[in-house]
């Protein structure tokens, strides 16, 4: 997951709170035009600003190309297939939350945050391609539609998220060893350390069966994947600036632990429901159960 996905992600959220500020003077909830274009000038200005800060700090320093590919498919044991995942789902998702208080159709609010998510992860893409450093990753891509897709389906079919993405972090040794590509400190080990990285696909146990009274409407069950022991992206390297790196085994990870819907918690004040939109992106941390090549299996009595 390339440092855009964060960014993007709390430029979202900064846009989706803006847009719940503006409701307040909406009692029932009819198009709003004012809100509706405020909203929209928003977004677009975050993504717009996104773009130009990125080209600057990631592009400014490589000579560019004309648009050609990279396959990456095989890197990280697709981990940054599953950021981009999970960053296409979640910028869908707030970027339609920020244009309901318009008013406007929730169907066509969705279709309009999805189409904006896909529209910036795509250009992220096109940067790449354009880049000798990189590359158009199809992969990359075909994970951003999918991301994309799996709000805007679910919106559709069901006007709700049964099945949501997450995420979780713990920092690891292995950055360490390799700072200038995993992260020399907490915020670069965030978007940088795949090893600590685990993505989760998250079920509402109370929509899914059939809205069991017995079961809260909060509650969910998460299935989690990462991977570990990951020093380069298809391989390990012996050596690193002339000194010697430890071996390590690559695996990956399989886990699941209960979860939290937070958009399904009941409260009255709307800065907790904004905050909850938000902090939705976030696997609550709990106990879990792990199962991996190097370890078998394994209990956490929290994981995060």
């Amino acid at each position: 997951m390339r440092p855009a996905a964060i960014l993007c992600f709390f430029l979202l959220t900064a846009s989706s709170i803006e847009g719940s500020a503006l409701s307040s003077d909406i009692k029932d909830p009819a198009y709003n035009k004012r809100v509706f274009w405020t909203v929209t000038g928003i977004q677009a200005g975050g993504y717009s600003t996104a773009l130009i800060a990125l080209n600057h700090a990631w592009y400014k320093d490589y000579p560019r190309t004309s648009l050609h590919f990279h396959d990456d498919l095989g890197d990280w044991q697709q981990m940054d297939k599953l950021g981009h995942l999970t960053t296409t789902y979640h910028l869908s998702r707030l970027g339609s939350a920020a244009f309901r208080p318009s008013g406007m159709d929730k169907s066509r609010a969705s279709w309009l945050g999805s189409a904006y998510a896909l529209g910036f992860m795509t250009a992220i893409e096109i940067f790449d391609g354009l880049s000798e450093a990189w590359g158009f990753s199809v992969s990359d891509q075909a994970a951003n539609m999918l991301g994309s897709a799996m709000y805007l389906g679910q919106e559709l079919a069901w006007g709700e998220q049964r099945v949501g993405l997450k995420f979780s972090f713990r920092q690891t040794p292995f950055s360490s060893y390799r700072p200038d590509v995993l992260g020399s400190n907490l915020a670069e080990n965030l978007i940088k350390d795949y090893n600590g990285m685990v993505f989760w696909v998250s079920f509402n146990l109370h929509s899914l069966f059939g809205e069991q009274e017995k079961l809260p409407s909060w509650l969910n069950l998460s299935a989690g994947y990462g991977a570990h022991g990951m020093l380069g992206g298809s391989e390990n390297p012996a050596f690193h600036n002339g000194l010697a790196l430890p071996h390590y085994d690559r695996y990956r990870r399989w886990l699941v632990s209960p979860d939290i819907d937070f958009t399904r918690i009941q409260v009255n004040s709307k800065f907790l429901r904004v905050f909850f939109q938000a902090l939705n992106f976030v696997k609550f941390p709990a106990p879990a159960i792990e199962y991996n090549s190097q370890h078998g299996w394994q209990f956490h009595l929290i994981y995060f």
